[in-house]
């Protein structure tokens, strides 16, 4: 794994060398631009309105437009010369309790590990305490040039840094939530539960994969290989809700149908979906299984029988000698 940033975590007069290392990456595969009569790429050039030229990377500043139109060209050493308190160090402001957190700030997620045997011990003492106060830091750090707030947590054996958005940055959801005179009763709220309970049962949160993806993969394989692409069916999207306790209620039948139809209640999570597939075919494999067997029984009959007519003729042929 790539190291993407060394410094310390500091935190009173305790330093604590680490290495930075992103904890995810995103899958997906990568599609560019082409001509469609001809597969040809399309490129992208860097071209200025001004004199209408191409501009070499090493001259692409970066620019401010003001409402009147004016800009203030920034070039990278202007960006250089900023100042960045946090460079090079993750600087701890604060432990405060976990719940305290709202997960809406957080951002990019990033593995921290001692930079080397002698932080080991101020690591694990940071860790440790970390978790029996249940507590978690809020810190700043330098990435990328742009200095970020950062959550610092411990995940197993590892402590990880997450980067957050600023206090500013957080949109305010003014007249987003439904009004205050929305209620529901509580039937509703005793269905709506069993209804999250019927689709929890036996959640795998690690077999879920990205459908699409899998899709585009045998859809770009099909054209490589100059066959027909995969026709897939896609899930009708749920009608409107007019009666919600017959909503409710026909959801958890739905879910709760072992080998019921492939159709997905709204909500319901892949993995359910998945399951109840894989049920319709181990089941429809049982039922090939069982004619197969029926059809073998009738077979063995029928010979047996014809065996026993033959020989009951032969029999009385001979008496009839």
């Amino acid at each position: 794994m790539r190291t993407m940033w060394k410094g310390a975590i500091g935190f009173g007069l305790v330093s604590v060398p680490v290495r930075l290392y992103a904890a995810t990456e995103e899958h997906g595969t990568r599609l560019h631009q082409v001509h469609d009569a001809d597969g040809g790429r399309i490129h992208l050039k860097r071209v200025c309105d001004a004199c209408g030229k191409e501009i070499d990377y090493e001259h692409v500043a970066r620019g401010f437009e003001d409402d009147e139109g004016n800009t203030a060209v920034l070039t990278k050493s202007d960006l250089a010369g900023l100042p960045l308190p946090s460079k090079k160090l993750i600087d701890v402001l604060a432990f405060v309790d976990a719940d305290r957190i709202d997960p809406l700030r957080l951002s990019g997620a990033y593995y921290l590990a001692p930079d080397n045997a002698a932080a080991g011990k101020p690591y694990v003492l940071l860790r440790e305490t970390l978790k029996q106060t249940e507590r978690v830091a809020v810190t700043k750090i330098a990435l990328r040039t742009r200095e970020s707030l950062a959550l610092l947590r411990v995940h197993d054996d590892l402590l990880t840094l997450h980067t957050m958005y600023w206090p500013d940055e957080i949109r305010e959801p003014a007249g987003l939530a439904p009004p205050a005179s929305v209620t529901v009763r509580p039937q509703e709220l005793k269905m709506a539960t069993s209804l999250m309970d019927t689709l929890s049962e036996d959640f795998d949160l690690e077999s879920l994969e990205d459908e699409y993806e899998v899709a585009l993969g045998e859809l770009i394989s099909a054209h490589l290989e100059h066959r027909p692409a995969p026709k897939k069916a896609t899930a009708a999207a749920p009608d409107n809700v007019i009666d919600l306790m017959a909503a409710l209620q026909a959801s958890i039948d739905t879910a709760g149908k072992k080998g019921g139809a492939a159709e997905k209640a709204p909500g319901r999570a892949p993995a359910a979906a998945k399951k109840t597939t894989e049920t319709k075919k181990r089941a429809a494999a049982k039922k090939s299984a069982a004619s197969s067997t029926t059809k073998k029984a009738a077979t063995a009959r029928t010979t047996k029988a014809a065996g026993t007519a033959k020989s009951a003729t032969k029999k009385s042929g001979r008496r009839a000698g």
